[in-house]
């Protein structure tokens, strides 16, 4: 046995094993089989057809049965061999009797159905019904739904990935899995909506080949081999129904695994516990069922033994199912008690200990938003946080501190409140129980729900229960859960505030990290040439407008380089940009060779520049209506880079980029300010706008 299998190993590794099954195939059809080989190919596909059921059964989601379509076809397409290969030897040696076609075949003829033609065609009928009519029918009617909605949602679940993405829920790595995960997805619905048109036509062909071979036997026996009219049908109708009845129950039983892999949800869960769980998880519906059949069952002439005993099982299934429940709740009650100890704490002094600081980045969530921090009751809140924490790390180039969690009874049961340095920087309320629709600008239907707007970016959407995501991705929504839109809530915020976050202590470990690399740099730089507390500043500067510090090397060189010179840090703050001009560029308008900017009228810049000579820095004075009509114009022409699908940049020059970029950072929402010598020398400049002093 172990030599048969390495040698089917050997052939599947040279490619071997489907150019024989094809050859198989075709020779089955052309070449005569003896009885003998037809009893073991039909046990094979017997056992094929049972193998089939019992791994749709067993699989946790449709997609881990990917090759199921695939199979559909091998198989039916080995049926119809043995179909072929088992007519030939029924009409060349029907006549010789029953067994002419092997003992499975006469077995189902004389045994399954008692070696009555009559009772066979009435089973073989009624087998063909259920096949053709029930199950295929249904089957395929869902694998056509399945395929059509499940490409119609591509594109909103592909929006979801890329909104995860973006808030950092997921990293790239489970984006791209997620991504391969929608496409196999989508495969397997559009395949399977082909592959039942397979069983379908399988069960056809059953119907037709079985009228075939009794006109032909009937042909075949009373004018070649003179048999009685009699003989004739009993010999070919009980072969026919025989080789019928043993191809359509593996036609059966391959319809009934399509039907039960097509209406799988996608969620990965075996068939078993699904059934537990949603069936028997509310034992009031076995109680409510044992009293109506007890009542039923205790009706003079009706059939009180198989009543009352159907009854008595479900009773005691019910109460089984209680007494579990109720151990279950004892053993968490006692886990409770022990976390939270049963001995109230004796009063003490208070000391510096009760003083506790405050968080540096907190939530508080209102007492019915709990269960999405706790982890016994599958919370995934913190896991987004996480996530969240994980992926502004990375971009913004210093570890983020660790959100510290709280419930606050002061708040709504589902709200939420976000604080920085203990102050409250943001506010919303959300529906565990439910989604947030987002509408992410076109949309091509309306959806049923509570009216809400995303918190994160101030997008309308809609509450929806979870059961309508597939059809809200339809339409063309985005649709992510209510610890996706914390999250998201929560990443934007920090981003946002990102130079708040960053502070001596985490300066002192860039520092700590630049040194085991670049050890002179760092000792030339603190507190050589620079206090620690100018390189914090300069860092908390570039973070305020934007600016990565994951690139502590090219910040430090060049607070080495100026720094000996001046110790302003909005001085050293722009030429540390100069230096980073590359990666801020790259940033906004990616790797393209062409940059789209918006630039102030020569007369309009001469004016600004004039009057910010001897001006401290961020303080340029200028009339109040110029400024007014200066900051609509940015306006305007920033509002035309974004409908033209291009980012918003408006180069000016050095001295004027601090001031302009206050102005507008807060007013207009994707306006880049750069100065001249932030742009590197490969970059092609193209105005597409300039703004004057009108």
């Amino acid at each position: 046995m172990e030599a048969v299998i390495n040698n089917i190993q050997n052939l599947g590794r040279r490619g071997l094993v489907a150019p024989i099954m094809v050859i198989a195939l075709l020779g089955m059809m052309v070449v005569p089989l003896p009885p003998i080989a037809l009893d073991l190919f039909f046990t094979f596909n017997i056992s094929l057809s049972i193998i089939i059921v019992l791994v749709s059964i067993y699989a946790e989601r449709p997609l881990e049965f990917v090759i199921f379509p695939t199979v559909i076809l091998v198989s039916t397409l080995f049926r119809l061999a043995l179909n072929v290969a088992s007519t030939r030897i029924v009409l060349l040696e029907g006549h010789t009797g029953t067994g002419a076609a092997g003992s499975v075949i006469e077995s189902f003829g004389e045994f399954v159905i008692g070696g009555n033609y009559a009772v066979g065609l009435v089973v073989f009928t009624i087998l063909v019904i259920i096949n053709f009519v029930v199950v295929t029918k249904g089957a395929g009617r869902v694998s056509e739904v399945s395929a059509r909605f499940t490409l119609d949602a591509m594109p909103g679940k592909q929006m979801a990935i890329d909104a995860d993405l973006n808030s950092g829920i997921i990293d790239q790595e489970e984006a791209k899995t997620r991504r391969e995960e929608i496409a196999s997805e989508a495969d397997f619905y559009g395949s399977m909506d082909g592959a039942s048109k397979f069983v379908r036509g399988d069960a056809v062909a059953g119907i037709l080949i079985l009228i075939i071979n009794i006109v032909g036997g009937f042909a075949i026996g009373v004018g070649q081999h003179d048999m009685e009219l009699a003989d004739a049908v009993r010999n070919y109708t009980l072969l026919t129904i025989g080789d019928g009845l043993v191809a359509q129950i593996p036609s059966l039983l391959l319809s009934s695994a399509t039907a039960i892999i097509i209406t799988r949800d996608s969620r990965k869960q075996q068939l078993g516990d699904k059934v537990k769980e949603q069936m028997f998880g509310n034992t009031k519906v076995l109680w409510v069922t044992a009293a109506i059949l007890g009542i039923m069952g205790a009706i003079p002439g009706m059939p009180n033994f198989a009543f009352l005993t159907i009854a008595a099982t479900l009773v005691v299934i019910a109460k089984w199912l209680d007494q579990k429940a109720q151990v279950v709740e004892m053993e968490e009650g006692v886990q409770m008690d022990e976390q939270q100890g049963g001995v109230a704490p004796e009063a003490k002094e208070l000391s510096w200990d009760d003083v506790q600081p405050v968080d540096l980045i907190g939530l508080e969530v209102g007492y019915g938003l709990i269960p999405m921090v706790d982890k016994n009751q599958n919370g995934q809140l913190l896991n987004r946080i996480k996530g969240v924490r994980k992926k502004l790390s990375q971009e913004l180039g210093f570890l983020i501190h660790s959100v510290h969690i709280r419930d606050n009874l002061d708040l709504s049961p589902n709200a939420y409140r976000i604080t920085l340095n203990g102050v409250p920087v943001g506010e919303s309320s959300v529906h565990p129980d439910k989604e947030l629709a987002i509408n992410p600008g076109q949309v091509y239907g309306e959806l049923q729900g509570i009216a809400g707007k995303d918190p994160a970016y101030g997008l309308d959407a809609i509450w929806i229960e979870a059961g309508m995501r597939d059809h809200a991705q339809t339409l063309g929504y985005t649709v992510v859960d209510a610890s996706t839109v914390v999250a998201t809530h929560l990443n934007q915020i920090l981003h946002d505030n990102a130079q708040e976050l960053l502070g001596h202590e985490e300066v002192q470990q860039l520092m700590d990290n630049l040194a085991q690399t670049s050890p002179k740099l760092v000792e030339d730089l603190v507190p050589k040439l620079l206090p620690l507390s100018v390189v914090v500043k300069v860092m908390q500067n570039l973070l305020g407008e934007g600016v990565s510090v994951r690139d502590v090397r090219t910040i430090a060189e060049v607070l080495v380089e100026q720094g000996s010179r001046t110790q302003d840090p909005a001085e050293l703050t722009a030429q540390t940009r100069i230096a980073l001009g590359r990666s801020i560029v790259q940033k906004i308008n990616g790797i393209e060779q062409e940059l789209p900017v918006i630039t102030l009228e020569p007369s309009l810049e001469q004016l600004l520049m004039q009057s910010a000579q001897g001006s401290p820095e961020g303080a340029i004075g200028v009339e109040p209506g110029l400024t007014e009509r200066m900051f609509k114009s940015l306006e305007e022409a920033a509002r035309q880079q974004e409908m033209a699908g291009q980012p918003a940049i408006l180069v000016v020059a050095p001295n004027l980029r601090l001031w302009l970029s206050q102005l507008v950072r807060h007013s207009i929402s994707g306006l880049n300010v750069l100065s001249y010598s932030e742009i590197p020398d490969n970059k092609n400049i193209k105005v597409v706008a300039a703004v004057g002093a009108d």
